[in-house]
């Protein structure tokens, strides 16, 4: 039974509902305003604030500009867009392309421009085209979000030392000594105390800390300048606000026409873009948090392009900056608690009432401390993370070059440059196939490393040509496709040894697994022998769970099923198979025979055809549980040579495989920990349930995690009577010997022990199991006892009294854990730390005790933040 049971049940025969005659049908509501909501556009509006003047300070355009983009960002978007908590405003990432616009074109032309991508982002929205943008390599786009970033660091360098910017990189990096030769004292200090401000205050320490960061560091930063620098009487130049009345609006573009037309399309691709990807970024964020994920739906990617369309139309037309989804105030709206598309709208609400009726104190900040917060998210585009990532995937040169064509040649240009790399590193990749050859034992090696085209059909041929006729050859395909003229050489070739007498076996190295070899219809090898199953590989990955794996033998006149007799009905002779008899499974794709059709194990005989991966195709454990093999009977002697029973043979299959795929790749490793001995930082204990894999849901590997396994994952509190002594022993051993740095007590959904803690009976016979759940009790009554508070979940309350039973039951075996003299001495030292943690099994989600206040919650583990 699965441990997630739906809250809501479809009525299977819905009511009407009526209303009073003569009287008006109700009208549906809205989306009612929650204070969550509330107080999330509060705090989305402290960071857009600062952000907007900062970001229209650097294109060069009015200041008001900043303030219309973020109020119809957050107002148009906020109703009209696909993503709920994506906020939208004048970005950073736009910077760049519209200072280049203004200069070029004139203000009220680049308004103009910003509407006519309104326009094409409409074309586009309703064109339903948006999945497209997803195409573009992340490489190009971090590597456009650095490229920007460098260039608007570079640029309000200039204003921080108390000077004006140029146009070019190139041009304020020549100046850049000058300007460091003049440098005005007043502006140089707000700007620093303006970063010192913001870098310092997410980091401050304690539960005061914690208290004062509820307040943007934007805000608290400009805020913190402004004042220094009244109280100081510095001279500096502050935020000029015209009134609204001189407000420039979008007049008729002017300029050559191909030039427009190149700045609508760079306009339009780079909000969109920025935009799509926020929201893809945005649902992640709200899938991290299962009870927010409930609530809101996942992003209409062609929806949020029609709003951010609708926003620019609108922006530009009042003379606003160009609107894009902004990460930072996305990531504060979902960390900020907002559950709808309302915290969004009021933000944009909040932003108009700032700019009618705030004007006097907003010119009070000056203009190095705005400037100083811009340089810092310029900055902050370079990401270390975005860099690790494109590293790790071979994709750093398109990073490189796309970073470098946008700082010295402008936004679209760098892009191109982008795409014509990242395409010409994919056709290198698809062309660079190695090839190689050797002789081990009198068995020929051929290795293809890449993907085997028509381009790489001469050297293969080759290669192939090496293996005597009638000699005994392994072919290891490492790649993930094949084309026909690959697959018709490979083929001829494979005939030609096989009518020598000779033996090929197909491997995919990458994966560690047999291919067997290529078949022809209707099961039969491509040399005309019947098709009987590889019986020596598996194409199991090690991970794969046991009841879903497709590489299970059955035994020939040996194994029945339902007490069938052998030979009857439910008997699996392979050799009694017709070509009729076998048929594409519709789960996998593999060609198998009825009885794999219904449930008994059997080896599939793999097809080899045109634009197939030579090695196993995707992962299909996940849905393969429909049809997963029945238990089978089986006669043997049980020595686990592979003729014993059915789970005999199940562990005598996957050590097999452990020792073929997974040994290579770790035997370096556990060579190393056998020559320096256990080294691990933390004692892992939790329950022995055989769904808790430790080594998977915490991402570890061999010499990580000391692990401690028992019923309930109880610690016996020390000294007590009819104790156990095996947990407190390898808790004494994991702190004084191994000298472990923390201890984490792990709990899970459904667990059995705390279920037969709440059905236990008294008058009920004494039995191992019942003595060990002794231990338990102090749980129990803990959990009975009002005075102590509730332990409970980041954003609802237990489920039932066994979920509540299995998270009290956490705190009460940490407090176990304090009273062993090992544990008190460390903890007393500073030498150790406790952890409390929660795996609900249905959700796969972790959750980890919160280690401060009084209150015993347990804070979800999600994905990473967006970086700004």
């Amino acid at each position: 039974m699965s441990a997630c049971t739906p809250t809501r049940h479809d009525d299977a025969n819905p009511k009407e509902h009526s209303h009073e005659p003569h009287s008006p049908p109700a009208r549906p509501r809205g989306p009612r305003l929650t204070g969550a909501d509330a107080s999330a556009s509060i705090a989305v509006f402290l960071i857009a604030l600062p952000l907007s003047l900062g970001i229209a300070l650097a294109t060069g355009a009015p200041l008001q500009a900043g303030l219309v983009a973020a109020a119809v960002g957050g107002v148009v978007v906020g109703r009209l867009g696909g993503a709920p908590l994506q906020v939208s405003g004048p970005a950073a990432g736009l910077t760049v392309v519209t200072a280049e616009l203004i200069q070029r074109y004139g203000w009220r032309t680049t308004c103009a421009i910003t509407v006519l991508a309104g326009l094409a982002q409409l074309g586009l929205g309703l064109l339903r085209v948006a999945r497209t943008a997803l195409a573009v390599s992340p490489a190009i786009v971090h590597g456009m979000l650095a490229g920007i970033g460098v260039t608007i660091a570079v640029a309000q360098l200039h204003v921080v030392l108390g000077g004006t910017p140029h146009s070019s990189v190139l041009l304020n990096l020549r100046d850049l000594p000058a300007q460091l030769a003049q440098v005005q004292t007043a502006s140089l200090a707000v700007s620093a105390l303006t970063l010192a401000l913001l870098l310092a205050w997410p980091r401050l320490p304690g539960r005061g800390g914690r208290l004062l960061r509820a307040m943007p560091a934007p805000l608290v930063a400009v805020t913190g300048a402004t004042a220094c620098a009244a109280l100081l009487g510095f001279s500096l130049p502050k935020v000029d606000l015209p009134s609204w009345s001189s407000h420039a609006l979008a007049g008729l573009p002017e300029g050559p026409v191909l030039g427009l037309i190149a700045a609508v399309l760079t306009i339009t691709l780079v909000c969109s873009v920025q935009s799509l990807l926020g929201a893809v970024a945005v649902d992640k964020l709200i899938a991290a948090r299962p009870e927010l994920s409930a609530r809101v739906g996942r992003a209409d990617l062609d929806r949020e392009l029609l709003g951010q369309g609708a926003a620019n139309v609108v922006s530009g037309a009042l003379g606003g900056l160009p609107v894009a989804g902004v990460a930072v105030r996305s990531t504060a709206n979902v960390n900020a608690g907002a559950v709808s598309r309302n915290s969004t709208m009021l933000h944009g609400v909040l932003v108009v009432i700032a700019a009618l009726l705030m004007v006097p104190v907003l010119e009070l900040i000056p203009l190095a401390s705005l400037a100083a917060l811009v340089m810092a998210v310029g900055i902050q585009m370079v990401s270390l993370h975005h860099i690790r990532t494109v590293t790790r995937h071979r994709e750093v040169l398109v990073y490189a070059v796309t970073t470098l064509g946008v700082v010295f040649l402008g936004v679209l240009e760098g892009v191109t440059l982008g795409i014509g790399m990242a395409v010409g590193v994919a056709l290198h990749r698809l062309t660079r196939t190695r090839i190689t050859h050797h002789e081990e034992e009198g068995v020929h090696h051929v290795r293809v490393r890449g993907q085997l085209t028509f381009l790489a059909v001469p050297r293969l041929s080759r290669t192939l040509h090496l293996v005597p006729q009638g000699a005994r050859a392994v072919v290891e395909l490492d790649g993930s496709f094949m084309d026909h003229a690959a697959y018709e050489a490979l083929q001829d070739w494979q005939n030609t040894q096989a009518a020598h007498g000779g033996t090929v076996e197909l491997v995919g190295r990458r994966t560690g697994v047999r291919i067997g070899e290529p078949t022809g219809p209707a099961g039969f090898h491509l040399d005309g022998r019947p098709g009987a199953p590889d019986t020596s590989g598996c194409r199991c990955h090690p991970w794969t769970p046991w009841r879903n794996h497709q590489c299970a033998i059955p035994e020939t006149g040996t194994s029945d099923r339902a007490g069938s007799p052998a030979g009857g009905p439910g008997t699996t002779d392979e050799a009694t198979h017709t070509p009729e008899d076998t048929k594409p499974s519709a789960l996998t794709g593999r060609l198998v025979t009825p009885s794999a059709a219904v449930g008994t194990p059997t080896a599939p005989t793999t097809a080899l055809a045109p634009g197939d991966p030579p090695a196993d195709g995707p992962e299909t454990t996940g849905t393969a549980s429909s049809t997963a093999p029945a238990p089978t009977t089986a006669t043997g002697t049980g020595t686990g040579t592979g003729t014993g029973t059915g789970t005999g043979r199940q562990l005598a299959r996957g050590i097999s495989a452990f020792q073929r795929n997974t040994a290579p790749l770790v035997r370096g490793e556990l060579a190393r920990l056998a020559r320096e001995g256990q080294q691990p930082s933390q004692l892992f204990l939790t329950c022995a349930d055989s769904r808790l894999v430790t080594s998977m849901i915490t991402s570890s590997g061999p010499g990580d995690l000391f692990v401690v396994r028992n019923v309930g994952n109880l610690v016996p509190p020390p000294g007590e009577e009819s104790g156990d002594d095996s947990v407190a022993a390898a808790i004494e051993y994991g702190v004084d010997v191994l000298r472990v740095r923390s201890i984490t007590v792990c709990g899970h959904s459904g667990c059995g022990a705390m279920q037969a803690l709440l059905a236990s009976d008294q008058d009920t016979v004494e039995t191992p199991l019942r003595r060990w759940l002794r231990h338990g009790g102090p749980s129990v009554a803990r959990m009975a006892d009002g005075s102590r508070p509730t332990a409970r979940l980041a954003g609802r309350a237990a489920a039932d009294a066994v979920e509540q039973l299995c998270l009290t039951n956490v705190i009460q075996q940490l407090e176990h854990l304090r009273a062993h003299d090992s544990v008190s001495r460390a903890l007393r030292a500073g030498e150790l730390e406790l952890h409390g943690m929660y795996f609900h099994v249905g959700e796969a989600q972790a959750y980890l005790l919160a280690d401060d206040g009084e209150d015993k919650v347990f804070d979800h583990v999600g994905v990473a933040d967006l970086s700004a």
